[in-house]
C-alpha cells in the first residue's frame, strides 16, 4: 500500500512555493496526496514570524488530533529551523534544507536541522502545478541578512541566495506554454536577487523578462523600499508586463521607531519614493506593512505614523501588532506597549485601511480593467480576479472565464465588494486604465 501525505502551509507566498516543491518530491518518491483525515503523514510547513503564526500551528495541531490522530506529524520549515524544541508534540522536526526531501527522514523521529549557513536554493519542481490556483508563485530568491531588530526571518531562512536567471526564464516559458496568465515573483527579500553567474540584479531580470516568453502578467511580491531608485521606477513604469501593484514593508513612519527597528530609511525617504512612483505610475496600487506597538512607541510616534499614512498615496495597509520573537533584539527591549494600547492602535490603523481601500476602489468606478478570474465562488454568484493595480473585482460566475485575462468594467461597490461586468476587449466606451 502506498503511503499518503497531506501538507498544511502557513505564512508567506514563499512557503506556498516550498510546499509545492515538497509535494512534487514526495510524489516522485512514491507517495500519494490525500485529504487530511486519510493521510499517513501530515507535514506542517510552518511560519513563525509572529505569535499569531505560532497560534495557527497550535490550532492546526488540535484539529489534526481530532481528524487524524494516527498520522505521523512532521513540523517543517521556518518554525522548525529556529525553534526545534517548541514542536507541539510533532513526531519529526525538519529544518529548511531537510524539508525538501522528507522521504529521507520519514522512518525516523526527532530533530533534523542544518545550520543556516549551509542553506542553498532548492531545485525547482520538474512538473509545474497550479494546484487549483489562478496565480503561480515562483520563488526567485530566499534568505535575508538585514537582521532588523524585530525579525526572526534571517535566523529562519539563512543568508540571501538566488535562483539562476536561466532557470527563471525557463520556468516562465513553461508557465506560458501551460496557459498561465499571471505569475508572482516571490521570495524573502526579492530586492536582494542576484544572478549567481553574472551578478545582475532584479531590475535587469525584469528588463530581460519583458522580451522573453512569459505569462501575460508578472506581479512582484513584497519589495524593500530602498529598491525603488529612479532606474527601478522607470523599469516598472515602462513595462507592459509588470503589474502596477507594489507591496512595501514600511513597518513605521516615525523616524525614532524606524531607527529602533534597524530599518535603513526614514519618513522623508518613503515620501520621496511614493511621490516619484505615483508621478510615473499614477494608478499604482501601493500597499504597506505596519507594525503597531513596537517597544518604545509612544503616542506621538504612533500619531506620526497614522498621520503620514492618512495623507500619503498608499492604497491599503497590512497591520500587525508587535510580536516579540525569542532570539531577536526587540524581544529584550524596554518600553513594552501595553496590550490594550497596542490593540487600540491596531484598530485605528485598520479603520484607516478600510477608508483608504474604499476611496481607491471608488476612483475606478466606470473604468474598464483586466482581471484573471479565480474559480472560488463568493456569495454563491460571483468569481473574483485582481486588476493590474490589485483591486479585487467580483463578476458573475462563468466557468469559461476562469484563468483567462478578462476585460471588465467596474460598476459599483455593493456590501463591501467591488462588482464588475465583462466587456468586449475592443470596447471603447470606457476609459482603459491599465496596460493589458
Amino acid at each position: 500500500m502506498k503511503k499518503t501525505f497531506f501538507i498544511h502551509t502557513t505564512g508567506c507566498k514563499a512557503n506556498q512555493w516550498d510546499s509545492s516543491v515538497i509535494a512534487g518530491n514526495l510524489e516522485r518518491a512514491g507517495f500519494d496526496r490525500a485529504p487530511i483525515h486519510g493521510a499517513h503523514i501530515v507535514i506542517i510547513n510552518a511560519c513563525t514570524v509572529t505569535e499569531g503564526a505560532v497560534r495557527d500551528i497550535r490550532r492546526f495541531m488540535n484539529r489534526l488530533k481530532r481528524e487524524n490522530a494516527g498520522a505521523k506529524i512532521v513540523l517543517a520549515g521556518c518554525h522548525g529551523q529556529v525553534y526545534p524544541d517548541d514542536n507541539f508534540g510533532a513526531d519529526l522536526v525538519l529544518g529548511q534544507a531537510e524539508k525538501f526531501s522528507p522521504e529521507r527522514f520519514i522512518n525516523s523521529k526527532g530533530v533534523f536541522v542544518s545550520t543556516g549557513e549551509t542553506l542553498a536554493v532548492e531545485q525547482g519542481p520538474r512538473i509545474l502545478s497550479m494546484e487549483g490556483k489562478t496565480r503561480f508563485f515562483l520563488k526567485i530568491q530566499d534568505g535575508c541578512d538585514r537582521f532588523c531588530s524585530y525579525c526572526i526571518v534571517p535566523y529562519a531562512r539563512g543568508n540571501p541566495r538566488s535562483r539562476p536567471f536561466e532557470e527563471i526564464v525557463g520556468i516562465m516559458g513553461e508557465l506560458r506554454r501551460q496557459g498561465v496568465q499571471e505569475t508572482v515573483l516571490t521570495g524573502i527579500e526579492i530586492s536582494a536577487w542576484r544572478d549567481p553567474e553574472s551578478g545582475q540584479g532584479l531590475g535587469s531580470l525584469l528588463e530581460a523578462l519583458e522580451d522573453a516568453p512569459t505569462p501575460a502578467r508578472i506581479r512582484l511580491s513584497s519589495i524593500d523600499p530602498m529598491m525603488f531608485d529612479d532606474a527601478f521606477i522607470e523599469t516598472v513604469a515602462r513595462s507592459r508586463k509588470i503589474s502596477k501593484s507594489f507591496h512595501i514593508p514600511l513597518q513605521s513612519a516615525s523616524d525614532g521607531i524606524l531607527s529602533a527597528m534597524g530599518r535603513p530609511y526614514r519618513q522623508r525617504d518613503i515620501k520621496r519614493l511614493l511621490d516619484k512612483l505615483l508621478d510615473r505610475v499614477g494608478d499604482a496600487g501601493i500597499g504597506v506593512d505596519v507594525i503597531a506597538g513596537f517597544p518604545g512607541e509612544k503616542e506621538p510616534h504612533f500619531q506620526e505614523t497614522l498621520s503620514f499614512l492618512g495623507s500619503c498615496g498608499v492604497y491599503y495597509l497590512h497591520v500587525f501588532p508587535f510580536s516579540a520573537r525569542p532570539g531577536t533584539k526587540a524581544a529584550g527591549m524596554d518600553g513594552k506597549v501595553p496590550a490594550g494600547v497596542k490593540k487600540q492602535r491596531v484598530k485605528l490603523l485598520k479603520e484607516l485601511d478600510a477608508r483608504k481601500r474604499e476611496a481607491f476602489h471608488r476612483r475606478f468606478l466606470g473604468s474598464a480593467m483586466s482581471i484573471v478570474p479565480e474559480g472560488k465562488r463568493y456569495r454563491e454568484r460571483y468569481m473574483r480576479g485582481y486588476t493590474d493595480n490589485y483591486i479585487p473585482v467580483h463578476i458573475p460566475c462563468d466557468k469559461k472565464l476562469e484563468n483567462d485575462l478578462v476585460r471588465v468594467r467596474i460598476d459599483r461597490i455593493e456590501d463591501g465588494l467591488v462588482i464588475g461586468e465583462p466587456v468586449q476587449k475592443d470596447n471603447d466606451h470606457f476609459p482603459m486604465t491599465d496596460n493589458q
